[in-house]
């Protein structure tokens, strides 16, 4: 991810260890950082700054609920990949467990600042209903088209937390989410790597990756946020059921703060990544691409 001066796409510069739109190779994540662990954050230092931000609050449990049933969409998956060593192994041995510790401290964060909020509660509701969408039928034609995919959603989740830390104040917080988001910049790369190394078996066939990227763009409007908010909700607010309406004025409410913080560069950066275009269409398709987002999610 650039600098905030820096308006040159990642693939145009040489990307530096650490930055944010670093897309390097998966394999240089463990000379550019330390692995974090939830264990080693302090959560009683956590203070109440955000205490009355309900659009966060909101943002954040949906985000724990989501992370802690990383479980299910690895087994689905493992049902793509369980025949090619490499990546089911990573999905098993690396991505799991890190999108599951993601699930944890976000959990601890939200019990640290909103104790009153029966999270565990909510998270049983979320995951009953959530499972249920979460099949192996939601996922690409092929396994390589699936890995497109994956890098579409792996974007999704790294410009969100980059959103996140750009917009939050509390120090224990804003460690949470820059850990979080250069994990899932790494995932990013992993997926993608795994897709450029299936490229030669399956030809590039750009027009379908686009399809594919764009399938999973027009779902960030699914229902995975309304499960979420949904149950969190009606487990804070007891004898109050939620209306359409009340997840339209978060919708509303959280959309606010995207249209400040939401790093729509990164996100066309990355999500043209696995259409391998020359340097001069890509600066092009990036155009394109952020004008798109920008409909998706502003509209």
């Amino acid at each position: 991810m650039p600098s905030p001066t820096d308006h040159r796409p990642a693939a145009d510069r040489g990307a530096r260890p650490g930055t944010n739109h670093d897309i390097r190779p998966a394999g240089s994540r463990s000379r550019g950082r330390p692995v974090w662990r939830v264990g080693d954050i302090d959560f009683t230092r956590a203070d109440a700054r955000h205490r009355s931000d309900t659009t966060l609050f909101y943002l954040l449990t949906g985000a724990s609920f989501v992370e802690s049933g990383s479980e299910l969409y690895t087994r689905n998956l493992l049902t793509y990949y369980r025949d090619v060593p490499q990546i089911a192994d990573w999905l098993t041995n690396v991505w799991e467990p890190e999108e599951l510790q993601h699930g944890a401290a976000l959990r601890a964060y939200v019990q640290a600042v909103w104790p009153e909020f029966d999270w565990h509660k909510a998270y049983q509701g979320f995951i009953a209903e959530y499972s249920q969408a979460a099949s192996p039928e939601a996922f690409e034609a092929t396994p390589h088209l699936e890995l497109a995919a994956r890098c579409m959603i792996e974007t999704g989740t790294a410009t969100l937390y980059r959103m996140l830390h750009d917009y939050a104040q509390e120090p224990v917080l804003r460690r949470i989410l820059a850990s979080i988001r250069d994990d899932e910049v790494s995932h990013f790369k992993h997926f993608l790597q795994f897709f450029r190394a299936g490229r030669a078996r399956e030809g590039n066939r750009r027009m379908r990756v686009a399809w594919a990227i764009g399938r999973r763009v027009r779902e960030t409007r699914s229902d995975d946020a309304w499960i979420a908010f949904r149950h969190a909700f009606e487990v804070r607010n007891p004898g109050r059921r939620c209306l359409q309406g009340d997840f339209e004025q978060w919708q509303s409410e959280l959309h606010s703060i995207m249209r400040r913080r939401f790093p729509l560069r990164m996100a066309a950066d990355m999500l043209i990544a696995p259409l391998a275009l020359p340097l001069l269409i890509r600066r092009l398709v990036r155009r394109v691409a952020e004008a798109g987002l920008r409909r998706v999610l502003f509209a």
